[in-house]
């Protein structure tokens, strides 16, 4: 391969370098080796461990539009499917069931987008046909958005 072409490869449309990973996928990958790191140090001290506690205080971090989506979006979450236990995943507030993450919360400034995201998994059970959307855009949330995300993720773990 050319320099020329090796170069054009890896310049992105508007001339900026692509190395695959954006400086915000990267942190978000050190957030989540952190968690790993730290979930394998409390090791038999796990049940002493705060989960709940470390999400509402990674909420509590965010700017003020995302962290009233994010105080919104966990009150709904704890109430519509008390099972899913909180915990944090890639540094963002997300919902398992037996340690696996069923739905979760993205900051829009965490990855500098004009949205925050609400995303399940694919253990969430809201298969339909054979399409069915997996990921939901958030701008605000009107009680009849939060009523849909209820029923969602009540869905979810149904």
């Amino acid at each position: 391969m050319t320099n020329k072409k090796a170069s054009a490869e890896r310049t992105g449309a508007a001339g900026e370098q692509y190395d695959g990973f954006t400086e915000e996928e990267r942190d978000a990958m050190k957030e989540r080796a952190k968690e790993l790191k730290a979930g394998a140090r409390r090791g038999p001290r796990a049940a002493k461990a705060d989960p709940e506690g470390e999400v509402l205080a990674k909420i509590a971090e965010m700017p003020e539009t995302d962290r009233v989506l994010a105080e919104r979006l966990h009150a709904l979450v704890r109430a519509s499917a008390p099972g899913l236990a909180p915990k944090l995943w890639y540094g963002m507030p997300a919902y398992a069931d037996q340690g696996k993450v069923v739905c979760f919360f993205q900051s829009a400034q965490k990855f500098k987008t004009r949205y925050a995201t609400l995303g399940f998994s694919d253990l969430a059970r809201l298969d339909e046909g054979t399409l069915w959307p997996t990921s939901y855009a958030l701008t605000e949330l009107t009680a009849a958005d939060e009523a849909r995300i209820g029923a969602l993720i009540a869905k979810a773990v149904g």
